[in-house]
């Protein structure tokens, strides 16, 4: 198993809907959101692939993507081929629903609580979604781009100090 048959499996099943990119010697394919829980069923499913352990879930915030501003990632392990990949798809922040993978990789429960705990990302479907880590009551999530690290009226501060 390599990637290429990987592209051409999903490009089969797929079509054009999924795109590919090689980015620090792993796969990556990106897919539209309403499409997560097919491609991973196949990615599983399939007795030559095997894509049968979720390593990890995260998402990013790209503020400047109008329409795309969130990217959920999800990094997949063949344990049988020793092959890696990470599939990504985006969502618009005004409504960043994504189908939850809870049902087919039952870790994911805590990894899809965290993201939308930090960026909002609504996982449809998800037994429990509430905040797993910050306050209940937080009417923001904080690992988005939207508030500036520092406050700029600040006066206790010599940049010269900060090599700026």
């Amino acid at each position: 198993m390599n990637y290429d048959k990987i592209q051409e499996k999903l490009t089969a099943k797929f079509g054009e809907q999924v795109s590919y990119e090689i980015l620090y010697d792993m796969l990556n394919v990106t897919i539209p959101a309403e499409m997560n829980l097919k491609t991973m069923q196949f990615l599983y499913d399939d007795e030559e692939m095997r894509f049968r352990f979720l390593t990890d879930l995260t998402a990013n915030h790209f503020p400047e993507n109008k329409g795309k501003e969130l990217q959920v990632i999800y990094q997949l392990h063949s344990l049988e081929n020793n092959i890696r990949l990470r599939l990504k798809v985006t969502v618009p922040i005004e409504t960043p629903d994504v189908y939850t993978a809870t049902s087919l990789y039952p870790g994911a429960n805590w990894m899809e609580r965290e993201t939308y705990d930090f960026f909002g990302v609504n996982f449809v479907g998800h037994p429990n979604l509430k905040r797993i880590l910050n306050a209940e009551d937080m009417d923001y999530f904080p690992l988005r781009k939207e508030y500036t690290l520092e406050d700029p009226q600040r006066t206790d501060k010599d940049d010269e100090m900060f090599g700026r």
